[in-house]
């Protein structure tokens, strides 16, 4: 028997898409910090735009900043993706495999706005950077990132106008931002059909949820972007060595909400053992899907599935009775 999901000791939550002040979030590192503590979170990457900043000065025995930024891409670089509603954008994280690595790829000076005036003196870079939004440009991006030690995740889709025109020609991703709090709640859609794009496309990229949270609300507020979207690290600790091997590896799941407590293969037969759900789906890179659905009453705890030639791959989806998701990676058939 193979254990997918849960052979490793502990599982860590974590909310990989933050912004603080540091650009243009409404509260500090240290703020966030004992907010997402509060939630249950051992993990924060504060992905700031722009710019990379080392807050392992926040780290303790129960908390971990992965060190990390936000890049963006924009047809119209010179302006803003809030007024021109229009403007396609790739908005990209880049999370660094050592957290001592602050060296910001790529930079560009014509989007250093998003950085604050009480930290531009600490921006390390090396040169100025001509972002080409283009197919081209993005994975020259991709490429660089990667060559210089960071892990680079696409965001939002859906909000940033793109479609398969664009991202199916992305290379070397990590992974894809299916759901994303902050677009969600100001009404825009997840992007799991990306994940199934690029899956059925043959591209090896796994899934992630997340906040992209700026704090403009109250946490009280049901304008609040927090606390929504987290993917769950299964690592032996909560070191940062072994917490970027488990995402470079895929041993997380993403979720809005329900957990995943095993997921293993024997053969041509996939269990999963979940907190309480309503609806289980294993979907294949064909049209096939096997579904579980509770009872009215009743809920679920667990299920089994069968593998079939051809299916190319499969992934498992829960929903709860509040609607809410977990997504494991996709796993080769």
């Amino acid at each position: 028997m193979e254990i997918l999901l849960g052979k490793k000791k502990n599982f860590y939550k974590a909310n990989l898409h933050c912004h603080s002040t540091l650009s243009d979030g409404r509260r500090s590192v240290e703020e966030l910090k004992a907010a997402y503590k509060e939630h249950g979170y051992s993990i924060v990457a504060f992905t700031d735009h722009e710019h990379i900043i080392d807050n392992s000065h926040l780290n303790d025995e129960d908390f971990l900043a992965i060190t990390s930024c936000e890049l963006a891409i924009k047809e119209f670089p010179e302006q803003s993706s809030l007024k021109n509603m229009n403007m396609r954008v790739c908005h990209l994280n880049f999370y660094a495999l050592d957290a001592h690595n602050t060296k910001t790829p790529c930079y560009s000076g014509i989007y250093d706005h998003y950085v604050n005036d009480n930290n531009r003196d600490s921006v390390c870079f090396d040169g100025e950077y001509e972002r080409i939004y283009s197919p081209s440009g993005i994975n020259d991006m991709i490429r660089i990132g990667r060559q210089n030690g960071f892990l680079v995740s696409y965001n939002h889709p859906s909000w940033s106008l793109e479609g398969a025109l664009d991202y199916l020609h992305y290379e070397d991703l990590f992974a894809v931002e299916i759901y994303n709090h902050s677009c969600t709640v100001t009404g825009h859609p997840d992007d799991e059909h990306v994940l199934a794009d690029m899956l059925r496309a043959g591209k090896h990229i796994f899934c992630t949820a997340a906040d992209d949270n700026h704090n403009k609300a109250d946490f009280s507020s049901p304008l609040n972007d927090s606390f929504g979207g987290f993917v769950m690290i299964n690592a032996d600790a909560l070191e940062y060595g072994r917490i970027m091997d488990a995402l470079q590896t895929g041993d997380f799941y993403a979720s809005t909400g329900p957990e995943i407590h095993t997921l293993t293969r024997d053969e041509n037969t996939v269990r999963i053992k979940v907190s309480p759900a309503k609806k289980i789906h294993m979907l294949t890179k064909g049209r096939r899907i096997e579904r579980v659905l509770a009872e009215a009453g009743s809920v679920l705890t667990e299920a089994e599935f069968t593998l079939r030639e051809g299916d190319g791959y499969f992934r498992i989806r829960i929903e709860d009775e509040h609607g809410k998701r977990a997504y494991t990676q996709a796993y080769t058939v």
